[in-house]
């Protein structure tokens, strides 16, 4: 470990949101693959909406003020696709007016704008669109609500075009005043939640058509990254994978082999094309037999076309590093076709750590040596030019106590072993310049609603009131020292 403490004067300190999460007022935008998802009895924990969330489409100014106690130079958020794109194709103006003057009020308070393109709203009518791999079949339930018939979306070529538009709306307002963005958001999650098991909107659990669904989302990157470059050259542009290195339960052979599989599952498929070196041939060959398996009308090489790969590669400037945990893998028995022969669907289990380590709430395991890792590995395999940790951050569900404060002293010892992890990286050589805290404040987590609590902010859904974390004012003073901290924030004792 480094014995340094101390950041670059020049780092980016921020913290992420995303649209969907925070903003509320749906009937104020079109509808979205999540608001229809939503509805669907069992699809959310607890059942909640995106209706109101944290209201912050209302009142802008408030989380404004939190960006300006918290002392960050940057504020990663998302434009609603859904919102500006209300029938898939034709811009909103009346939205577009509400991201540009929000634009204006970060660059008046010194705040710079990474701006997401897509962080999953996708608006509902581009679920009409059809192509050939679409099937009738609603797929298999893995848990939640009922799957949607595997049709539109990503699933549909055409969806990439569509999404070309959006960026060029967007850039077109924004652009003058936008250098970074994010094209897309996670696109293993989108793959393999939202069209493998079903259990994020879409809906979708096509096991098969999932790797459609994901090779069209990275072409939507391609295509997005050439509207914004041929509107400025100069423009910073790139992903935000969510990366989880594996690691083998064991060191024998087969353990190793089934982790190095699960990353061309879930890291080198995603990052590989980016970066010129094609889909993992591997990883082909695992799809391949997966599509046998599946027994349906098409092959791989029907979905990824000549010429799909040049499109996809050459065009980040950046990689965004969403980092959480950790996968450790162990072998399974497999066939001659290199697929399991218990009913998986691939020759991987994730077992998890062996003994007692630290977990968040959600039992995710807490392990900031893997972001070392990870970070030094895409600087080595990939010579990434920038790395910015757009996501990471802690689960933790702490409440207000008897001094109307919130003493989250676990997200503070995440985050301060993780920045330890960064600076780590950084004296190995790893160009990190910036670090997105996930997140801002409590908000709608998706499939699990309102349940886990992310924040340096802690909102009252039932009051709508927000309260500043231990979390954030130890964050507050990362962001004035550019250091880390040596102590926590003082507690009253109770009595």
């Amino acid at each position: 470990m480094s014995a340094n403490t101390s950041f670059p004067p020049d780092f980016l300190w921020g913290v992420a949101t995303s649209a969907y999460q925070i903003e509320g007022r749906r009937d104020l935008a079109g509808e979205s693959i999540w608001d229809e998802f939503t509805r669907r009895p069992g699809a959310i924990e607890g059942g909640g909406t995106g209706a109101r969330a944290c209201e912050s489409f209302d009142n802008p100014e408030r989380d404004i003020a939190h960006l300006k106690e918290l002392g960050v130079n940057t504020y990663r958020f998302s434009v609603g696709w859904s919102r500006i794109m209300p029938d898939g194709h034709t811009p909103n103006q009346a939205a577009l007016d509400h991201y540009d003057r929000f634009v204006d009020r970060l660059g008046e308070e010194g705040i710079t704008p990474l701006v997401t393109l897509n962080h999953w709203d996708m608006p509902e009518a581009l679920m009409s669109l059809r192509g050939p791999f679409d099937t009738d079949e609603p797929g298999r339930q893995v848990a939640g609500a009922k799957p949607r018939p595997a049709r539109g979306g990503w699933l549909s070529r055409d969806c990439v075009g569509a999404f070309a538009k959006h960026t060029e709306a967007v850039a077109g307002r924004l652009g003058d005043r936008v250098n970074t963005w994010v094209t897309q958001c996670e696109p293993w999650v989108v793959q393999l939640l939202g069209y493998q098991l079903g259990i994020h909107a879409p809906g979708i659990a096509d096991l098969a058509r999932s790797v459609v669904a994901g090779h069209h989302f990275m072409l939507g990157h391609g295509a997005a990254a050439d509207v914004l470059h041929g509107l400025n050259p100069n423009a910073q542009v790139g992903t935000t994978p969510s990366l989880y290195p594996c690691y083998p339960a064991t060191d024998t052979p087969e353990d190793r082999a089934a982790a190095w599989g699960s990353d061309g599952y879930v890291n080198r498929w995603f990052l590989d094309p980016q970066f010129g070196k094609g889909y993992p041939a591997d990883m082909r060959a695992i799809w391949e037999a997966v599509l046998r398996r599946q027994s349906v009308p098409f092959a791989l090489d029907d979905v990824i076309l000549p010429g799909d790969e040049d499109a996809i590669a050459h065009r980040a400037d950046f990689i965004g590093v969403n980092f959480y945990t950790r996968r450790v893998l162990a072998a399974v028995p497999t066939g001659p076709d290199g697929l399991p022969t218990d009913g998986r669907d691939f020759p991987w289990a994730v077992v998890g750590p062996q003994g007692d380590v630290s977990r968040n709430d959600d039992s995710w395991e807490v392990v900031p040596s893997a972001l070392t890792d990870l970070l030094l590995r895409l600087h080595n395999d990939y010579n990434a030019p920038r790395l910015i940790i757009t996501e990471n951050g802690g689960l933790y569900g702490d409440g207000l106590t008897h001094d109307g404060r919130v003493h989250d002293n676990r997200r503070i010892a995440y985050l301060r072993t993780h920045l330890q992890a960064i600076l780590d990286a950084r004296a190995q050589g790893a160009r990190v310049d910036g670090y997105m805290c996930w997140s801002l404040l409590d908000n709608f987590e998706w499939a699990m609603g309102y349940r886990p609590r992310f924040g340096l902010y802690h909102h009252d859904y039932a009051t709508n009131t927000r309260t500043l974390k231990d979390s954030g004012i130890f964050y507050a003073e990362v962001t004035r020292t550019n250091k880390i901290p040596p102590t926590d924030p003082p507690i009253t004792p109770y009595g």
